[in-house]
């Protein structure tokens, strides 16, 4: 997809433009490094096809690609508060009551071993182990569109227990080793304190674990996290002790236990699928419950998908299947930021140059993202004036 859809009237992209810009500003304090800066988005927003640093000096009208390199190394400014002002960009954005949160990881397929983190691991962008980082991403999306609010790299054991590749490429003293499920639950407590409110956390079944459902649920924070087929339950019944998994209780169910619901919009219109749920009988508050959600194919009833799911007490099923299907807004943000915006471009190799172009990036596509929501805004105001022009006076 090109950057020319989302782009709207040329005057409007200027004037949004300059906007992000001036926002950010103070974070680069030399004139020099906030034109810098300037021409980064501007090179990353432009039609060329790799966002190298020579492809986008010569963008800029640079001889020489220094400054646009040392905008991602050697200059001094911190990507984190970067990071911070692109987070409340998209929340004053896209900020709605049934917004959620949405974590999930991408790599980055990589030559040779210097590029920090990276190492011989699976890739799900490639579908097997490659020679890749890994980078896990947190998303806010609501009914105005969906972006990018926080990244962090994953540094393997490998690379975390090594001194020497650590200080090659610039990793800070106080980074330690740290699981994926850790890092999603670090950038989702952060931006709840920051003041992010979400209806619902949702993630697949490698960052739904035992410690992150525990770390929501005691924040009250509810959640759809998907979970293993085989994962083990245990629960007391009547008959005493009962092992199970998600699978065999997506067996015992019956015709009548399940409902058609939509999750989502695809392509072509409404995905809809069948949906079920089981109650957890697991100790929970009067204000919530817990259950297990399953998703089952229409065309394929052997295709089936399951969720833990921590829900306002009274939340109907229709609810949580809506909310289950809200988990692809990442796998947009991901395709747009690799496809329009060079985020897979990344010629940094430190700790630094990577965190800073991954954060430009989301800057640059929280801008897209503020360009389509007005146009959704102007478009819905003007479909409600006609339809009070053409609608009856009443009497």
């Amino acid at each position: 997809m090109s950057v020319s859809v989302w782009s709207g009237s040329t005057a409007a992209w200027e004037r949004e433009l300059s906007g992000l810009k001036a926002r950010v500003g103070p974070i680069f304090r030399r004139s020099e490094l906030r034109e810098t800066a300037g021409a980064f988005l501007d090179g990353l927003l432009s039609g060329i096809a790799r966002k190298t640093g020579w492809l986008m000096a010569e963008q800029a009208g640079l001889a020489r690609p220094w400054r646009i390199q040392a905008l991602l190394g050697r200059s001094r400014w911190d990507a984190d508060h970067l990071r911070d002002k692109v987070r409340d960009y998209v929340i004053e954005v896209l900020g709605d009551q049934s917004g959620v949160l949405v974590v999930d990881e991408t790599g980055f397929v990589k030559k040779g071993s210097r590029s920090v983190g990276v190492a011989r691991q699976y890739s799900g962008t490639a579908g097997r182990i490659e020679n890749s980082q890994i980078g896990v991403f947190l998303a806010y999306a609501s009914r105005h569109g969906h972006a990018l609010i926080d990244r962090r790299l994953y540094l393997p054991e490998t690379w975390a227990s090594d001194e020497a590749r650590r200080k090659a490429a610039g990793v800070p003293p106080d980074v330690d080793f740290a699981t994926k499920p850790a890092m999603a639950r670090a950038m989702i407590a952060a931006a709840l304190d920051a003041g992010v409110r979400s209806a619902w956390v949702l993630a697949d079944a490698v960052y739904g674990d035992y410690r992150t459902r525990r770390m929501l649920e005691d924040r009250s924070q509810p959640y759809v996290l998907a979970v293993r087929s085989n994962h083990m339950l245990r629960m007391i019944t009547e008959e005493g002790l009962l092992h199970t998994d998600p699978a065999q209780m997506a067996a015992d169910l019956l015709a009548a236990d399940w409902g058609t619901h939509p999750a989502g919009e695809g392509a072509k219109g409404l995905r809809l699928y069948d949906w079920a749920r089981v109650a957890l009988p697991w100790l929970t508050t009067p204000d919530h419950e817990r259950w297990l959600l399953i998703r089952r194919s229409r065309s394929d009833p052997k295709a089936l998908a399951y969720y833990f799911v921590f829900a306002p007490a009274g939340t109907d099923l229709a609810e949580m299947a809506g909310a289950a299907g809200l988990r692809w807004t990442i796998e947009e943000c991901f395709l747009r930021a690799k496809d329009d915006l060079g985020l897979d471009h990344c010629e940094a190799r430190s700790w630094h140059g990577w965190h800073r172009h991954m954060t430009l990036v989301m800057a640059a596509a929280a801008f897209l993202t503020k360009l389509a929501a007005d146009l959704r805004r102007a478009a819905a105001l003007a479909d409600q004036i006609k339809a009070n022009e053409t609608s009856p006076t009443s009497v």
